[in-house]
């Protein structure tokens, strides 16, 4: 058997990520902004649950997202935007200009979320995306 036939006959039982086929209809730098999210990764709302905490490490700010449901989130960590938590509607993710990669949190990006008195707000890019547990999140705030 050819090492060729050796890796196709392997079966390691994971499933390869969906990864996104160029659009003819789409101009070079938006297939290269969808493919760029796909390699730097992200976090579609969709997987998180109900209480899941992410940080959110900005180019000018850390946010603390805790998510609800439904795309709505509780955030802080701004100093005058959501100095304490707020509730705010998650609409997802941009490069920045008027395409929106909905209901995802992407690195490379920026995330644009409504704030109940600001509006619409947009972040600076985003750096880096962990996942905390609730437990520590709430120990620091008391």
């Amino acid at each position: 058997m050819s090492p060729v036939e050796q890796t196709q006959a392997f079966d390691s039982g994971c499933v390869a990520p969906e990864l996104f086929t160029p659009c003819p209809n789409l101009s070079d730098e938006i297939n290269h902004n969808i493919i760029q999210s796909d390699i730097e990764g992200g976090v579609h709302l969709r997987d998180l649950d109900c209480g899941t905490v992410l940080t959110i490490e900005t180019q000018d700010w850390t946010c603390t997202l805790i998510y609800c449901e439904e795309r709505e989130a509780l955030v802080c960590g701004h100093p005058w935007i959501c100095p304490t938590f707020v509730k705010v509607h998650i609409n997802g993710s941009t490069w920045g200009g008027t395409m929106l990669k909905e209901a995802f949190i992407g690195r490379g990006m920026r995330l644009e979320f409504v704030h109940p008195r600001y509006g619409l707000c947009l972040t600076s890019m985003i750096l880096d995306i962990r996942e905390q547990k609730l437990s520590d999140v709430l120990q620091k705030a008391a």
